[in-house]
């Protein structure tokens, strides 16, 4: 019997990097999919009443935010810890953190990569305005990330944290559309890394496809 239930949209960034967590710790899950619409039902709302994904249950216990989704799996399950102890890393961990949920996705993520990801993949029409929109602050969210992205084989130094797993499916997704080259090519750092993250078996393990053929 899986630990943990997570509830979702597969291709969901969020979703993910939940399952991201799960992988890495060793946990045993399991994903009931959703369809978007199914996010704003009731059965969902129940477990989510903002209507975002994912939600997820351990036992008698119910929660959503990915960030919490983590720190949660990371604080009761066993394994390599996903957080790190010095005052200041865990600060860089937290400020990155935070440029995904209130930059990257908000200003990138629902503009090129929506409409160039997401949008084909569910039959729905690209618009070009908001992408176009997104690029320039795109640009601004991988100059920031280029720069606070440490020399160390993760985002933070030596220690894979959660601020690598709330950043790869991002930039991951960012990576396959038609402006990845224009937007990442001037950080070989950025490229280089997530280059490392899509060898783990983790992220390997939790691919669109592969959670896709998983569902059907």
């Amino acid at each position: 019997m899986a630990e943990m239930i997570a509830y979702g949209v597969i291709g969901s960034p969020y979703l993910r990097a939940a399952l991201l967590g799960f992988e890495e710790k060793g946990v045993s899950y399991q994903v009931v999919p959703l369809a978007p619409p199914e996010t704003k039902a009731p059965a969902h709302l129940a477990r989510h009443p903002f209507g975002r994904v994912p939600a997820v249950q351990h036992g008698d216990f119910a929660l959503y935010e990915t960030q919490a989704i983590l720190r949660y799996t990371d604080a009761v399950f066993t394994g390599p810890s996903l957080q790190p102890t010095e005052p200041r890393t865990t600060a860089r961990m937290n400020q990155i953190v935070g440029i995904v949920d209130w930059y990257l996705f908000r200003d990138v993520g629902t503009t090129i990569v929506f409409n160039r990801v997401v949008a084909p993949a569910f039959g729905m029409p690209c618009d070009e305005a908001s992408v176009a929109a997104g690029i320039p602050k795109a640009k601004i969210c991988l100059a920031e990330l280029g720069r606070l992205i440490l020399h160390g084989p993760y985002v933070v130094g030596d220690q894979l944290t959660i601020a690598d797993l709330m950043l790869a499916p991002q930039l991951e997704m960012l990576a396959i559309t038609p402006e990845a080259k224009e937007l990442l090519a001037p950080h070989p750092r950025i490229i280089a890394w997530l280059g490392r993250m899509q060898e783990r078996p983790s992220m390997r393990n939790t691919s669109w496809e592969r959670l896709r053929a998983a569902a059907s």
